[in-house]
């Protein structure tokens, strides 16, 4: 059966989402809080209210939550993950190499595999801050974009890592093979990103997103496509991407984005050629610098050598 709960919002909530809201009222994550209110599980004075709407203090804020027995969708399956990489492993912190086609964590629509299910499959204890299908997750790659993450292990590991990256004292080293030679060599992308005001699976640069710095460099031009090294300050979704093809040099590979598909089937390419090769932080346990490199997988390595003259 399902279960009903309602409170007054206190004035401490006042103007925040409603996702946020539930969250924080009710204890659940804001992933699945997100997804109640989507779902019209949430209501505000006896209205429906959507996730992203805001709360006032005073307001009656109720939620029906489903049967706890009911799959949500968002639980941790253990399951192995062919091609998954330790990099490096304590007791505090694991850095995985991830393949391709492979999601940070559960999520909603997603039903393949995930790196938290992967450790959970190769016998790893990670944090449990924060939403439980996200359990130790600090940082995230797309699905299609592989590379370097890190997972906290510790409570401690967690909290010191995510305000690293909040404070922008994580380096980020990305590698990104994009469409002809961008203009300078060397530059900077400072614009913000927000999601597409038409499509759900897009974002946009527009005057209404968040702040996003990307900094980029050319390591080689082919011609045809130039391989880049990027260096993120911010870490937005899809950033790199929305960066490339608004300055009109997409990722190869990405039609999401712009990039032209008939250079994708040249190289062999069915995914953007995005590999995020280097991180680099002051670990939580020791104070030390530690810095994790990752080699390019073979379809990205094939693609440079389709290129090479």
């Amino acid at each position: 059966m399902s279960e009903s709960r309602s409170l007054f919002v206190p004035d401490g909530l006042e103007g925040e989402r409603v996702d946020a809201a539930l969250a924080r009222l009710f204890g659940l994550s804001r992933t699945k809080a997100a997804q109640l209110a989507a779902d019209g599980h949430a209501l505000l004075d006896r209205v429906p209210a959507g996730k992203s709407d805001r709360v006032h203090a005073g307001a009656w804020l109720e939620v029906t939550l489903p049967d706890a027995a009911a799959p949500t969708g968002l639980e941790v399956i253990a399951e192995p993950v062919p091609g998954m990489r330790i990099v490096h492993d304590d007791d505090d912190l694991v850095v995985v190499d991830k393949p391709v086609g492979v999601a940070a964590h559960p999520s909603v629509g997603w039903t393949g595999p995930t790196v938290v299910g992967g450790l959970a499959a190769a016998g790893y204890r990670i944090a449990t801050s924060g939403a439980s299908e996200r359990q130790g997750i600090v940082s995230r790659l797309d699905v299609g974009t592989s590379g370097l993450m890190v997972v906290a292990k510790s409570e401690y590991a967690y909290s010191q890592l995510k305000r690293a990256f909040r404070d922008r004292r994580v380096d980020k080293t990305y590698h990104a093979l994009v469409q002809g030679l961008p203009d300078p060599l060397v530059g900077t992308v400072d614009a913000p990103i927000g999601r597409h005001p038409a499509y759900d699976y897009k974002y946009a640069v527009m005057s209404s997103g968040k702040p996003s710095v990307t900094h980029y460099e050319v390591v080689e031009a082919y011609g045809r496509a130039s391989l880049l090294g990027i260096h993120l300050e911010t870490g937005r979704t899809h950033q790199i991407r929305v960066h490339m093809a608004a300055i009109r040099h997409p990722c190869a590979g990405d039609p999401v984005y712009g990039a032209d598909p008939v250079l994708a089937r040249s190289l062999d390419l069915d995914r953007q050629w995005l590999h995020a090769v280097g991180l680099g932080f002051e670990h939580p346990g020791t104070g030390e610098y530690a810095s994790f490199s990752s080699d390019y997988p073979a379809d990205l390595a094939r693609a440079l050598e389709l290129l090479a003259p």
